[in-house]
């Protein structure tokens, strides 16, 4: 089989490897797509971490963990799977036993491993994984709803994500929401936000992804480079403030703006991670108490949102043929990557 290793900055290779063959109680599955997420452009962007990853015996990592595809082989001891079962799979592999898990607050897990992500669990830019008992018992794997390609079901991933943000903030249809940011988790924020009935307000500084945003069907855009921000939201919530802000970007300057656009009890999420080499947020304390505003982290999700995701993509609640704008082979696997690092487009989807 051929799998796409990450064998230095912005440089990967496509071999040949053995086809696997599935542990008495493992399965195998045939990759049919898995998504480009921002976290694989960073580590594309750095470069595997020196004498880090390995996969068949060969140095580098075979990354991807938005994942969907049909099982082709299973072991002697698995029942609840059946050769042809379509599959997606998300990255996450609880250990099942910290405190946190004990709790079901899986998403905080201390001995969580990632497909594609961890050391020694290889991901799904290759056109066979190999998904062990540790993964079927302690990952997140759901059968891929009827009506749903594989294409859409590798959105399932990335989606809950943002669905746990929503469900935990509680937006409703009484809120106005503004996203910062309008990238493809961005997009997919603006859409779940109207899901939920909120009006949404997106601001984005690139002219491109503000128009691929408008597919969404945001009630009003801003452009931050062109306009104040913060006066903008306020013009358009009535001099009040959004009764939420989600900052769906890397930027910390936009979380410090957020506490200045959301309204006195109001809401912040900080979702997009922060630079590891430069992690700091300044915010103004004083606002943030006499206005009795929330400013919260949202990270990750419990596995039920995984599954939801799924019934999300089979009801046509959200546009996945309006968020996925590039498709490649697995052969093409380094021009996928140019393409989703310029942010001329949204998701990016690699077809093993």
């Amino acid at each position: 089989m051929k799998a796409a290793f990450l064998v230095g900055r912005q440089q990967y290779e496509v071999r040949e490897v053995p086809d696997p063959t599935a542990p008495e109680d493992g399965i195998v599955l045939a990759v049919d797509a898995c998504g480009v997420c921002g976290s694989d452009l960073r580590r594309w962007r750095e470069g595997p971490p020196a004498g880090e990853g390995s996969f068949c015996g060969l140095p580098g990592i075979v990354a991807g963990h938005e994942i969907a595809g049909t099982v082709v082989e299973i072991g002697s001891a698995v029942v609840e799977f059946q050769v042809g079962d379509r599959l997606a799979v998300a990255p996450d592999i609880h250990c099942g036993d910290c405190y946190y898990c004990r709790r079901g607050l899986y998403n905080l897990c201390d001995g969580v491993h990632y497909l594609g992500i961890s050391p020694g669990y290889p991901g799904g830019f290759a056109e066979r994984l190999v998904l062990t008992h540790e993964i079927l018992t302690l990952g997140i794997v759901h059968l891929i709803p009827e009506g749903v390609s594989g294409l859409y079901a590798a959105l399932a991933e990335p989606m809950s994500s943002v669905l746990a943000c929503h469900d935990k903030a509680g937006t409703s249809l009484a809120d106005t929401v503004v996203v910062i940011g309008a990238g493809p988790i961005g997009c997919l924020h603006v859409a779940i936000a109207r899901a939920r009935g909120a009006k949404v307000i997106v601001s984005q500084r690139s002219d491109t992804r503000r128009k691929l945003a408008q597919r969404f069907g945001p009630d009003a855009t801003i452009s931050p480079l062109e306009e104040d921000f913060i006066s903008r939201v306020r013009a358009l919530t009535d001099g009040q403030g959004a009764d939420l802000v989600v900052c769906a970007n890397p930027i910390a300057a936009t979380q410090a703006q957020a506490v200045q656009a959301v309204r006195k009890g109001g809401r912040v999420v900080l979702f997009g991670g922060l630079p590891k080499a430069d992690p700091m947020t300044k915010l103004d304390g004083n606002r943030v108490h006499y206005g009795d505003i929330e400013v919260v982290g949202a990270f990750s999700y419990h596995p039920t949102m995984h599954a939801l995701a799924l019934d999300v993509l089979q009801r046509g609640l959200i546009g996945a043929d309006a968020l996925i704008t590039h498709t490649f082979s697995l052969d093409e696997i380094a021009a996928a990557f140019e393409v989703a690092s310029t942010g001329q487009g949204l998701k990016v989807v690699v077809l093993p």
